[in-house]
C-alpha cells in the first residue's frame, strides 16, 4: 500500500476538523471536530509506521497514547459542557464568551421580580404543616425579601 492514500484521507479529515472548530458554535460539535483532528493524526501515525516498517511500532504505540488522551479529553470536555449547560442553559459558544458570573437580577429582570427565588420566605416555608408561606417560627425575614422587593422591581420596570 502506498502512503499517499492514507495521507490524503488524513488531510481531508484534519481539514474537516479544522473547519468544524472554526465554523461551529455548538460546544459538542467543536469537541467532535477536535476528535476528528486527533483521528487524522492517528491515521498518519499508523500509515507512516507501516510504510517505514518500524520494528518497534513506535507510531502505533504513540497512537494508543493519543487515543487515551482523546478519551480523557472527551470525558473532561463533556463534564465541562454539562456544568456550563446547568448554569447557563446553553452550549452556544457565542453566548459563553464571558465566563464571569452575573447576578440573577442583572441577567434577567423577570427573575429579580419573582418573590419565589430560592432564598425567599415562600420557598423557605414550603412543606411546613399548615402550608404557611412565611419563614419558620423564630427566624427573621431577610431584608428586601418580602412584598417590598416586588414593589421595587415593579417601580424599576
Amino acid at each position: 500500500m502506498h502512503v499517499v492514500y492514507p495521507a490524503i484521507v488524513s488531510a481531508l479529515l484534519f481539514s474537516i476538523g479544522v473547519y468544524g472548530v472554526l465554523a461551529r458554535r455548538n460546544t459538542i460539535l467543536v469537541l467532535m471536530s477536535v476528535e476528528l483532528m486527533l483521528n487524522a493524526v492517528n491515521l498518519n501515525l499508523v500509515a507512516f509506521d507501516v510504510w517505514l516498517r518500524d520494528r518497534l511500532h513506535g507510531g502505533q504505540v504513540l497512537t494508543l497514547f493519543v487515543i487515551v488522551i482523546a478519551a480523557a479529553e472527551v470525558g473532561l470536555g463533556l463534564a465541562i459542557v454539562l456544568a456550563l449547560y446547568r448554569n447557563r442553559r446553553t452550549v452556544d459558544l457565542d453566548r459563553l464568551r464571558t465566563l464571569a458570573e452575573t447576578p440573577p437580577s442583572a441577567a434577567d429582570p423577570a427573575s429579580a421580580a419573582s418573590p419565589t427565588g430560592p432564598d425567599s420566605p415562600a420557598v423557605a416555608g414550603r412543606g411546613r404543616p399548615g402550608g404557611e408561606g412565611g419563614p419558620p417560627a423564630g427566624a427573621a425575614a431577610a431584608p428586601g425579601a418580602g412584598p417590598e422587593r416586588v414593589a421595587r422591581a415593579e417601580e424599576t420596570s
